[in-house]
């Protein structure tokens, strides 16, 4: 999952972006509402942890404008512990609010609860032929195996099976798998699907996934005597 720390305490949002890195999350930090407004509408988040006093573009302002194109979750910080101020993050579109100093499990329990209620119209389960995928439990089976993946390995197998039989480049997988958005000279992808390649497919099983060479891979059940190398 990727989230976007707003925060202009250094120490606080480093505190934040090396709990969160650990606990497996995409970590992206604003320092001021304005930086934090153009990447919360530009970016791909799962949640925001937004600061209610920034500088130039405050907290309040800055969610009041995100919310006029976005409804993505957000957790309020602030050092103002009055209902007052409570209820204007509420009202300007807050998920869920937090008083300075707070405890980093209370803010990872609350972060995970916005996002599974956000997603909770999402669907949980992906299928594709005899693969079965499980979102929230992350396990993966084809046919009677269960598979082993590494977090990236599920990770590109997800991103793969959300785009079912649409073709996704290299440059597209890097940023959805490992965030990297330039372009890096490595064979990191093609490493990775031939490990991915390796689980998903034993001898015997219809291929999954197609290298559509020049322009990216594609997961899809094609019919025999139809499948790609």
């Amino acid at each position: 999952m990727k989230i976007l720390i707003v925060e202009d305490e250094l120490k606080t949002a480093e505190y934040l972006r090396r709990g969160l890195s650990e606990e497996g999350w995409t970590v992206d930090c604003a320092a001021n509402g304005q930086d934090g407004l153009h990447l919360s509408l530009t970016g791909d988040y799962d949640a925001l942890v937004l600061d209610m006093m920034l500088p130039g573009l405050d907290g309040i302002a800055m969610l009041r404008r995100l919310r006029q194109a976005r409804d993505v979750p957000v957790i309020m910080l602030t050092a103002r512990d009055k209902v007052d101020d409570r209820l204007r993050g509420l009202h300007a579109g807050a998920d869920d609010y937090l008083v300075k100093p707070f405890s980093f499990l209370e803010l990872l329990a609350r972060l995970q609860a916005i996002v599974r209620r956000n997603r909770s119209h999402e669907a949980t389960h992906l299928q594709i032929g005899d693969l079965h995928v499980d979102l929230i439990g992350r396990r993966v089976t084809r046919g009677t195996r269960r598979l082993t993946l590494t977090a990236k390995e599920f990770a590109l197998l997800v991103a793969l099976a959300r785009r079912r039989s649409q073709i996704v480049s290299k440059t597209a997988i890097t940023e959805l798998v490992w965030d990297i958005t330039f372009d890096t000279n490595t064979n990191v992808v093609e490493v990775a699907i031939r490990r991915l390649r390796a689980k998903l497919e034993a001898p015997g099983e219809r291929k999954l996934i197609h290298t559509i060479r020049g322009m990216g891979y594609m997961l899809e059940l094609r019919e025999s005597g139809d499948e790609s190398p």
